[in-house]
Protein backbone atom coordinates (compact mmCIF):
# COMPACT_ATOMS: atom_id res chain seq x y z
CA UNK A 1 0.00 0.00 0.00
CA UNK A 2 1.32 3.48 -0.85
CA UNK A 3 1.76 6.19 1.49
CA UNK A 4 -0.99 8.17 -0.23
CA UNK A 5 -3.45 5.08 0.05
CA UNK A 6 -2.85 4.55 3.58
CA UNK A 7 -3.38 8.21 3.97
CA UNK A 8 -6.58 8.12 2.13
CA UNK A 9 -8.19 5.07 4.10
CA UNK A 10 -7.19 6.68 7.16
CA UNK A 11 -8.90 9.75 6.01
CA UNK A 12 -12.18 7.54 4.58
CA UNK A 13 -11.72 5.57 7.82
CA UNK A 14 -12.38 8.97 9.61
CA UNK A 15 -15.10 10.00 8.00
CA UNK A 16 -17.11 7.12 8.53
CA UNK A 17 -16.59 7.07 12.28
CA UNK A 18 -17.71 11.08 12.11
CA UNK A 19 -21.28 9.47 11.09
CA UNK A 20 -21.96 7.10 13.48
CA UNK A 21 -22.90 9.85 16.68
CA UNK A 22 -24.59 6.83 19.14
CA UNK A 23 -20.81 5.26 19.12
CA UNK A 24 -19.27 4.94 22.06
CA UNK A 25 -16.30 7.28 22.29
CA UNK A 26 -13.63 9.28 24.46
CA UNK A 27 -12.15 12.14 23.35
CA UNK A 28 -13.63 11.61 20.07
CA UNK A 29 -12.38 8.06 19.66
CA UNK A 30 -14.38 5.02 19.33
CA UNK A 31 -14.12 3.15 23.23
CA UNK A 32 -13.86 -0.11 23.57
CA UNK A 33 -15.04 -2.14 26.72
CA UNK A 34 -13.81 -5.70 25.17
CA UNK A 35 -11.30 -6.90 22.53
CA UNK A 36 -14.35 -8.53 19.98
CA UNK A 37 -15.50 -4.79 20.29
CA UNK A 38 -12.95 -3.22 18.59
CA UNK A 39 -12.43 -6.36 16.26
CA UNK A 40 -16.12 -6.58 15.15
CA UNK A 41 -16.23 -2.73 14.75
CA UNK A 42 -12.85 -2.97 12.52
CA UNK A 43 -14.37 -6.16 10.40
CA UNK A 44 -17.21 -3.79 9.56
CA UNK A 45 -15.12 -1.27 8.47
CA UNK A 46 -13.11 -3.64 6.56
CA UNK A 47 -16.20 -4.86 4.53
CA UNK A 48 -17.60 -1.50 3.94
CA UNK A 49 -14.33 -0.60 2.84
CA UNK A 50 -14.28 -3.31 0.67
CA UNK A 51 -17.87 -2.53 -1.23
CA UNK A 52 -19.97 -5.51 0.98
CA UNK A 53 -22.55 -3.41 1.63
CA UNK A 54 -23.18 0.48 1.49
CA UNK A 55 -22.76 2.76 4.69
CA UNK A 56 -26.46 3.85 4.58
CA UNK A 57 -27.60 -0.06 4.19
CA UNK A 58 -25.05 -0.11 7.79
CA UNK A 59 -26.52 2.69 9.28
CA UNK A 60 -30.08 1.04 8.47
CA UNK A 61 -29.45 -2.15 9.63
CA UNK A 62 -27.84 -1.16 12.82
CA UNK A 63 -30.67 1.33 13.33
CA UNK A 64 -33.27 -1.68 12.90
CA UNK A 65 -31.20 -3.94 15.34
CA UNK A 66 -30.90 -1.60 18.05
CA UNK A 67 -34.76 -0.56 17.46
CA UNK A 68 -35.89 -4.20 17.71
CA UNK A 69 -33.81 -4.75 20.73
CA UNK A 70 -35.45 -2.04 22.75
CA UNK A 71 -39.00 -3.14 21.27
CA UNK A 72 -37.82 -6.69 23.40
CA UNK A 73 -37.32 -4.95 26.26
CA UNK A 74 -33.34 -3.98 26.32
CA UNK A 75 -33.01 -0.33 28.50
CA UNK A 76 -30.79 1.12 25.79
CA UNK A 77 -27.75 1.64 28.23
CA UNK A 78 -25.04 2.07 26.16
CA UNK A 79 -23.96 -1.54 27.96
CA UNK A 80 -25.35 -3.71 24.69
CA UNK A 81 -24.25 -1.63 21.62
CA UNK A 82 -22.02 -3.56 20.25
CA UNK A 83 -23.98 -6.57 20.58
CA UNK A 84 -26.63 -4.85 18.54
CA UNK A 85 -23.38 -3.83 16.21
CA UNK A 86 -22.58 -7.68 15.97
CA UNK A 87 -26.08 -8.56 15.53
CA UNK A 88 -26.50 -5.96 12.55
CA UNK A 89 -23.25 -7.25 11.15
CA UNK A 90 -24.17 -10.93 11.38
CA UNK A 91 -27.30 -10.29 9.73
CA UNK A 92 -26.04 -8.13 6.68
CA UNK A 93 -23.69 -11.28 6.16
CA UNK A 94 -26.97 -13.69 5.93
CA UNK A 95 -27.97 -10.86 3.84
CA UNK A 96 -25.57 -10.47 1.29
CA UNK A 97 -25.32 -14.45 1.27
CA UNK A 98 -21.27 -14.05 2.53
CA UNK A 99 -22.72 -17.09 5.18
CA UNK A 100 -25.90 -18.04 6.43
CA UNK A 101 -27.69 -18.48 10.06
CA UNK A 102 -26.37 -22.18 10.53
CA UNK A 103 -22.85 -21.41 9.69
CA UNK A 104 -22.95 -18.35 12.45
CA UNK A 105 -24.33 -20.54 14.88
CA UNK A 106 -21.91 -23.37 14.22
CA UNK A 107 -18.88 -20.37 14.86
CA UNK A 108 -20.71 -19.01 17.64
CA UNK A 109 -20.78 -22.64 19.23
CA UNK A 110 -17.00 -23.29 18.35
CA UNK A 111 -15.79 -19.56 19.64
CA UNK A 112 -17.78 -20.45 22.98
CA UNK A 113 -16.26 -24.51 23.69
CA UNK A 114 -12.68 -22.98 22.95
CA UNK A 115 -13.09 -20.06 25.47
CA UNK A 116 -14.44 -22.09 28.14
CA UNK A 117 -11.66 -24.60 27.61
CA UNK A 118 -9.25 -22.03 26.98
CA UNK A 119 -7.38 -21.23 30.69
CA UNK A 120 -7.54 -17.25 31.37
CA UNK A 121 -5.28 -15.07 30.14
CA UNK A 122 -4.08 -17.51 27.07
CA UNK A 123 -5.25 -16.43 23.49
CA UNK A 124 -8.57 -18.19 22.26
CA UNK A 125 -8.30 -20.30 19.11
CA UNK A 126 -10.31 -22.00 16.90
CA UNK A 127 -9.67 -25.77 15.62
Amino acid sequence: MTNNSAKSNLTATADVLRELPDIPRRDNEPVFDEPWQAEVFALSLSLHEQGVFTWTEWAHTLSSTIKEAQRDGDPDLGNTYYLHWLSALEQLIIDKNLGDAAQLNKLHKAWDTAARNTAHGLPITLP
